[in-house]
């Protein structure tokens, strides 16, 4: 039976249990605060769990029925559940079912707007902080009601800059344009750049283009080996709900060589901080704000990143051991900037 919310969430809301091993902490005024260990922490070590003091599904998801807890965003569908309907395909079947279980029997709805949890203390908890004052109940249809008119405008800027800005003519190729790098990294919940929550909400948007059935195979092919690449260089299936501002983890400041990383194992908005390596007391605890492929990359790459994305400049320890290296871009990104020049003298020689 799958415990109670307030069971399964006890460790972090006692604050004395995640106190005892972190405190934050204000350096100085360019850095701000940070997380700092009050004892010994070891590598693999959970140091915290913790919940948001606000969280929400993807306007994306929602629109397209992923099926939800509409507080603690717990999955309300198994996988394979999930695969059959959005590929239309009833008989799909995926390996290994029994890891991804759901209890439909304990999923509960908002009797006046029907919005689902996956259980009645879920129902509750949401009843009780925020969904008395937000509940649409029979307005939900209503597109003159203040928050369906908010969502909608930013449904439809959302599907207007993506419309515009996927598909190269030209080139006749499907991509992830430089520009919305930036926005990515203001959306994503794992503050990673372009990280999986932000791709699926790309991913999502472009489910919602109409398009020829050439373009549709080709960006349906593009997203399959986009998520291969990702699958394979970080061992992280794209599948987040949703975004969540939490209190701790927000004070983590990022570092080149992080020692701890935040995960989501409970496939809920439950965050674990987890050591990625020993931490002694009075050690800082940083994540990294990029993603593996982007760490190594040369110092210069990294600082364009982290400029642009995050408007700091990194002085981690590894930054700082790499001072009075030459500002050389990292290969990986000269090939991108080579090709990219390719393509814009092309076009140019085409004119």
């Amino acid at each position: 039976m799958a415990a109670p919310v307030d069971d399964m969430f006890s460790f972090c809301t006692d604050p004395g249990k995640a106190s005892s091993c972190v405190e934050v902490r204000f350096i100085d005024s360019v850095k701000g605060k940070g997380l700092f260990a009050r004892r010994s922490i070891k590598k693999g070590d959970t140091i915290f769990m913790e919940r948001p003091l606000v969280s929400a599904q993807f306007l994306w998801n929602a629109l397209y029925k992923y099926k939800a807890c509409e507080y603690c965003l717990r999955a309300l569908e198994t996988a394979e559940e999930n695969a059959r309907r959005l590929s239309g395909n009833p008989g799909l079947s995926l390996p290994h079912p029994e890891l991804c279980r759901v209890r439909p029997e304990l999923h509960q709805a908002c009797p006046h707007c029907q919005v689902m949890y996956c259980s009645n203390e879920c129902r509750q908890a949401a009843a009780d902080q925020y969904h008395r004052a937000l509940c649409l109940g029979p307005s939900q249809e209503d597109p003159d009601h203040p928050i369906n008119k908010l969502q909608d405008g930013q449904l439809a800027l959302l599907h207007s800059l993506f419309t515009a800005a996927l598909y190269d003519d030209h080139l006749s190729r499907w991509f992830v344009p430089e520009g919305f790098r930036s926005l990515f990294a203001l959306v994503g919940t794992n503050g990673q750049g372009i990280g999986t929550s932000s791709l699926s909400q790309w991913v999502h948007a472009c489910d919602a283009l109409e398009l020829p059935a050439q373009q549709r195979e080709q960006l349906d092919s593009f997203i399959d080996q986009l998520y291969k690449d990702i699958e394979k260089e970080t061992g992280d299936f794209l599948n987040c709900e949703g975004s969540g501002l939490f209190l701790l983890q927000s004070s983590c400041n990022h570092s080149c060589i992080p020692n701890a990383e935040a995960s989501f194992p409970n496939n809920n908005f439950l965050l674990h901080l987890s050591a990625l390596s020993d931490i002694n007391p009075g050690e800082e605890i940083c994540i990294s704000y990029l993603d593996c492929c982007q760490r190594d990359r040369s110092r210069h790459s990294r600082h364009k990143i982290l400029r642009a994305n995050y408007l700091f400049v990194c002085s981690c320890p590894k930054c700082i051991s790499q001072v009075d290296e030459l500002d050389v871009t990292s290969e990986e990104e000269e090939e991108e900037e080579g090709e990219a020049e390719g393509e814009t003298e092309d076009e140019m020689t085409d004119v």
